[in-house]
């Protein structure tokens, strides 16, 4: 299957789980295709929640390890997104 995935992660406090966080996204860079974060709350202030988008390349073993590691993290609840690019849905 030639599939598409996207990690959704909301860090419920990135002053705190950033450094965790961050070791995980720099071990598996290399399955990383794009980043995409969300942390301001206004123009003046930063939120301590932040959002997070990865769009992942590579292998789906790869992926599931980025997976696994994330989710060990405790203040993090992350969600995947899948997607068959061959457009055979089993729906």
């Amino acid at each position: 299957m030639n599939e598409l995935r996207i990690l959704g992660i909301n860090v419920f406090d990135r002053i705190k789980e950033s450094r965790r966080t961050q070791a995980v996204l720099s071990r598996h860079a290399h399955c990383i295709k794009t980043r995409l974060g969300f942390h301001e709350l206004s123009d003046d202030i930063c939120s301590r929640n932040a959002f997070i988008l990865l769009e992942l390349k590579g292998s789906a073993s790869d992926w599931d390890d980025l997976y696994r590691d994330l989710s060990g993290i405790g203040g993090l609840d992350v969600k995947v997104m899948s997607f068959d690019l061959d457009g055979k849905s089993g729906i």
